[in-house]
Order: structure tokens, then sequence, then C-alpha cells
């Protein structure tokens, strides 16, 4: 998922480990806040809030931010009574002074303010500045490489971290990855190769800000160096002066349909495509990456979606949801068609009732075959809508990770992954959270 629409007008030192510990609340600080919610008026920036409300340890120091000081205070009154005290910080994307003053008064930024491409590029460069670590909910790759280029060097210098895509996209891709690779290096199975995460089962909807991103990437696509990015499978796995060029065929597709045996043997009929690999796939990499290769000097990476085991069916369903997920991004692609959709798509700021996001829920297991044979998967679940609700703690806990979990956190800055900036802590939290994240030896 990709955050909340806003209006147009106004080299590891060490592996990530943390001990199993009970969340504590944060030590004193110079910084006024532990967590500052940016676009806290808007439908997942509330649900955020509430989150935090409801679950941020005592004595956590958390304020709303946004545009409106009436809106932030309408917003305030229908959270928990928890947050009837929080502070309203006034802020705007489009005034970087309002966000240098915001960024200096936090340990953390919490932003739900896209698409990040439009709204986003101030905010980062401001908390890299200003040494506040920052989270968000971007699912738009020309926003993260923009942030390694400008904001990496200068996050390392202040001690920043830079947590890209703390939600649906692409924590349950990452953490469940990273301890696929803990569970082979504990087992002493050699290095993982051929890794797929296949999203076995979901319900609940596409947000509209995740629309709204499609929109702005759709558009910027018609440069050819953004699309030379767009289908760069290593796009974020470099540094701010050089991106490695790596052709499609280096890695797998992303819009592949695969034959489910290929994945592991005790699989049935075929996988389609997963309409957030595109993005997911490029954070898993730069994890590796930015662990110096550790998930295996072979490693590749893809993500698939199950549509059911019986050959011929899903072979006919996985055909057409590929054909039909095409046929999306080049309506998207081309003015007249986009305004067709923009009718029925999910509203920037809009979303289901509270009702539907309780019934919502998914599932990921990601498959892995070792250099030594021997096969191991990983399972991702929760309960709650992917992209709102469960999209909320996700976020909620990634933030509150790097303002309450400091002293477990590697000592590492810069632009990170979810895995490389709080492995195990975050994992830890999302456990106690009702998150189900496991590794299994197969065979």
């Amino acid at each position: 998922m990709t955050g909340e629409s806003q209006p147009e007008t106004p080299t590891p030192q060490s592996t990530p480990t943390a001990p199993k510990s009970a969340p504590t609340a944060p030590d004193d600080s110079p910084r006024e806040f532990d967590v500052v919610v940016f676009g806290a008026t808007g439908f997942v920036g509330e649900l955020t809030a509430r989150y935090l409300a409801e679950h941020a340890p005592a004595g956590t120091r958390v304020a709303l931010a946004g545009r409106s000081e009436t809106k932030l205070a309408d917003t305030r009154r229908r959270l928990p009574a928890a947050a009837h005290e929080w502070p309203l910080i006034v802020a705007d994307s489009s005034s970087p002074a309002s966000l240098d003053a915001m960024v200096a008064r936090t340990r953390v930024v919490c932003t739900t303010v896209g698409p990040y491409l439009r709204y986003g590029e101030a905010l980062v460069v401001a908390a890299a500045t200003a040494g506040t670590d920052y989270v968000d909910l971007t699912g738009e790759v020309p926003f993260v490489h923009y942030s390694i280029q400008k904001a990496h060097e200068v996050a390392e210098s202040t001690g920043a971290r830079i947590v890209h895509s703390c939600g649906f996209d692409s924590v349950p891709s990452d953490l469940a990855t990273y301890e696929l690779y803990r569970g082979v290096t504990d087992a002493d199975a050699g290095e993982m190769t051929d890794t797929t995460m296949v999203v076995a089962a979901m319900r609940g909807g596409v947000s509209g800000g995740t629309i709204d991103s499609m929109r702005v990437i759709a558009e910027q696509a018609k440069d050819s160096s953004v699309r030379r990015l767009l289908l760069n499978p290593q796009a974020l796995s470099g540094t701010p002066s050089q991106t490695p060029r790596a052709e499609l065929s280096s890695e797998p597709s992303d819009i592949g349909i695969i034959n489910a045996r290929k994945v592991d043997p005790s699989l049935r009929g075929t996988l389609a495509p997963f309409f957030m690999a595109s993005h997911n796939t490029r954070i898993v990499r730069r994890s590796n990456a930015l662990l110096d290769g550790a998930y295996g000097s072979d490693f590749h990476y893809a993500e698939t979606m199950a549509v059911g085991g019986v050959p011929a069916v899903s072979t006919v369903v996985a055909g057409a949801v590929g054909i039909g997920y095409g046929a999306f991004l080049g309506a998207m692609s081309f003015a007249p068609t986009r305004a067709v959709l923009d009718r029925v798509l999910p509203k920037p700021g809009s979303g289901p009732s509270e009702k539907s996001q309780e019934k919502g829920y998914f599932a990921v297991r990601t498959y892995t075959r070792t250099t030594t044979g021997r096969r191991f998967r990983s399972t991702f679940s929760m309960k709650g809508d992917p992209g709102y609700k469960a999209t909320a703690v996700m976020l909620g806990e990634s933030a509150l990770t790097l303002a309450v979990n400091r002293s477990q956190l590697p000592s590492r800055a810069g632009v990170l992954t979810p895995a490389v900036a709080m492995g195990d802590a975050l994992i830890d939290r999302l456990r106690t959270a009702g998150a189900t994240i496991e590794v299994t030896e197969l065979y």
C-alpha cells in the first residue's frame, strides 16, 4: 500500500538481532515527541493514530500533524481517550520550513501523505537532515530511488533511519525473507537460492492512496529514464552514486505465470502474478544488498499469488489475472481510460467500514531452496484488511520499534528497509500484535 493521498490544493556491522523482551516506554530524549503522525486526518493516517492510541506503551509521546488544525482537532476527538491531549502540529508538504520545524521536534516521523512522488520528497530530506527516523507506506520505486540519491548519505551522517514501505508494501515480503535467512543460517543449511513468496490467501481492498500512486507512476513512466528504472529489477540495490544495471531477465518476472511445482514440489496448479511484486521485490533485493549479499550469491526473488490447486482451472485464472493486470496498467497510462477508471476506483482518503476491515486477512508463504538442497518455508499472516487495518498495525509498530526499541536496533543509518533497520525487534512487536511469523524446514 502506498499511503494516504493528499489533495491537490493547499554494509551492516552485524546481522540485525534483538533480545526477546517486552516493549518498554522510551527513555528521556531531548526531542519533544517520540512519534509524530503526519497525515493524521487521512483515512490510513487516522487508523494509524488510533492504533497508537490503543497500543503505544504508557508514556510514549505522540503528536498529530497535518495541514489543517481544525481537521486535526476533529480527528483527535474521534480517537480513544488516550489521544485527547496529544498536541497538534500544522505542517504542509509544500512548506519545507514547516516540515523542518516538525521533524526537529520528534524522534520518529510516521507519514501517510502520498503519493510520495508528489508530496514526500521534501519530508524525507528534512528527516534525514535533522537526524529524525522516518517511516512511510510508499510502494513507489522512483520515490525510494530518489530517497537513496538525495537522503542516504545525509541520513548516514546524522544517524537517521529512513525506512520506506512499512505497510503491506513491503513488510510481509521483507520480513518473511529475512526470517527465512535466519532459519537457514541457524540450520547451517547453506545459502538461499531461488526464493518465491506466494500470497496464499487475502481478503481486502486496494486503498485509494495506492491507486493514486499508480496514477502518478503511470504519468512519470512517460519519461524514458523512469521507465528504465521501473524495468530494472535491481533499481533500489545501489548507492547514491551508482544504480546497478540489471536486465529484466536477470530476475524472475514480476508478471510471470508460474507452475507451482517449480516453487515447491508440495504445491499444485499455476501461480498468478501479484500486483505488488514490482515494488516488493526491489525492497527485498535492497535488503540483501545492504546485508552484503547475506541471503546468497545466487539469491533470486519473486512474488506470486495462488489462484487454486486444480491445474486446468488455475492456469486459466492465472492467465486472466496476468492479462487483466497488463490491461489495467495500460489503461492507467492512457488519460481517457484513466478518467473512466477514476469513476469506479477507490478515492484517495476513503476506505472501507470498520466491519469490513475486521473481516479482512492475509497469509503469505515464502519458499526457498538452499545451496545444500534443503527447502524451507516462512509464513507471515495477519487478521485485518491488508491495505487498511493490517497496514495501520504494521506502520504503527514500525514507528514504535524505532521510538521504543532503539537500544535493540542494529547500528545502522541511511535509507534502509524494514528488515535491515529493525529486524528482530519489529518481528517481536508484530508477533505481540497478533501476527504469525514463523519458519519451517520442509525437507
